[in-house]
């Protein structure tokens, strides 16, 4: 192993290690830290978490196990991914997290870069956009578990650790001044250094930059430049054709973002579809056993069962019956609904959203998920090959086409993109 990636979601985790295929490095996603070594032949494993919205406490407790695993197993590299939109708070999780890296790693600093132009995020004089908008203006705002009001990330990191934070502009990336700022920088004290970066060409520059480093943080786009740095090239490695997963396919959606109400709409006009509100969520033994009932007698449609709603009915939802409680009840109504779907004969699962992909991964406990092609921007089809063999898309709520749902099915099928 050469690259080791410590993902803070399931989406997030899924998302960097389709880039990880895509740069010809052989891949393997787990689901949580493994125990015992590495057997399989790999050059990057990225170890999937649940920790983007836990106490930074348990964030940094459960992302030192996962280094140590890494690195116990040969990883010369650990990656910190976190979400292109930078999720998080002012309390943490992503400033303790690389905070307790630094020390764990005995290294002097490391990047900063949530940038991921593929799917509009770019960073500009230490801000972060989606699309032409800031950060603080693209709906990420309302966000209701991490909003993000401010779309400075030198600023927000400050207020989530002590380190000093540094900036390296986009003028010195690009006029190959790139390694003297750093050495400045580090003369300046600055630990955490966030990077401007606008396009793909940026990001693999930020990647020959980080060469020598032993831990880089970002989002999925800054792992395409580091395979390279290890002599890994696309058409090395990386994936193979995907043998999909043989029976029926469903899609369950915990997201509330925009993307994915325009692909609920897209996709519940012409299929079955089921939604859970709040008050379902208050007896999850019910709502379990009707959506099983609905997803049963609609077996070969590719049903869709949600819990979607506009940002201001899940505030008011989470104002009266308290957002911590309601979003435990929808994780285990989903992770449910997937095991006992699992049993019913579905074997093709599409999943839409970071925190509602964790719990339906989980569910299926500790396991290795092979890496397939690429369904749309950062989302790959992924298989689990046991008895039985399914297999997953986890989708990150601002991720896909309008289209996505249907084409995420067939992929899963193992029909050609």
């Amino acid at each position: 192993m050469k690259i080791g990636v410590i993902g803070d979601d399931f989406t997030g985790s899924s998302d960097i290690a389709n880039t990880l295929a895509k740069a010809g490095a052989r891949t393997v996603q787990f689901v949580g830290t493994p125990t015992g070594r590495l057997k399989a032949e790999i050059d990057a494993a990225v170890i999937a978490l649940k920790t983007r919205s836990s106490e930074a406490s348990e964030a940094v407790a459960q992302s030192l196990v996962a280094c140590r695993w890494l690195v116990a197993n040969g990883a010369q590299q650990i990656v910190f991914k976190y979400c292109s939109t930078f999720d998080s708070t002012p309390q943490g999780n992503i400033g303790p997290v690389a905070e307790a890296l630094l020390l764990e790693l005995d290294t002097t600093l490391a990047l900063v870069c949530p940038a991921f132009p593929a799917n509009r995020r770019t960073i500009y004089n230490g801000h972060l956009f989606v699309g032409d908008c800031l950060l603080s203006e693209s709906g990420m705002e309302n966000h209701p578990l991490t909003p993000m009001p401010d779309p400075d990330i030198r600023r927000w990191l400050a207020r989530q650790t002590a380190l000093k934070v540094g900036h390296l502009g986009l003028e010195s990336l690009r006029s190959g001044s790139g390694q003297a700022a750093l050495r400045l920088a580090k003369r300046k004290g600055e630990r955490l250094i966030v990077t401007d970066a606008i396009s793909d060409d940026d990001l693999r520059a930020l990647g020959r930059i980080a060469r020598t480093h032993r831990l880089v943080t970002g989002g999925s786009g800054i792992a395409m430049g580091l395979p390279g740095n290890f002599g890994i090239h696309p058409g090395i490695g990386g994936r193979q054709r995907l043998a999909g997963g043989n029976g029926p396919g469903l899609i369950l959606s915990g997201s509330c973002s925009s993307a994915t109400r325009r692909q609920i709409a897209t996709y519940g006009s012409g299929h079955p579809s089921k939604r859970l509100d709040a008050v379902d969520a208050l007896d999850p033994g019910a709502a379990v056993a009707g959506c099983l009932d609905f997803l049963i007698s609609h077996k070969g449609a590719g049903p869709l069962v949600y819990s979607t709603a506009e940002p201001s009915e899940v505030s008011a939802a989470q104002t009266r019956h308290g957002r911590e409680r309601l979003a435990e009840a929808f994780e285990t109504i989903f992770a449910e609904l997937a095991t006992k779907a699992v049993s019913a004969g579905f074997r093709r699962l599409v999943v839409a959203g970071g925190e509602t992909s964790g719990a339906v991964a989980s569910a299926f406990g500790a396991s290795a998920l092979e890496v397939g092609p690429e369904i749309d921007t950062g989302v790959p089809a992924l298989v689990l090959d046991g008895k039985p063999r399914l297999a997953f898309a986890l989708k990150s709520g601002n991720f896909g086409a309008d289209d996505f749902f249907e084409r995420a099915l067939a992929v899963l099928g193992g029909d050609a993109t």
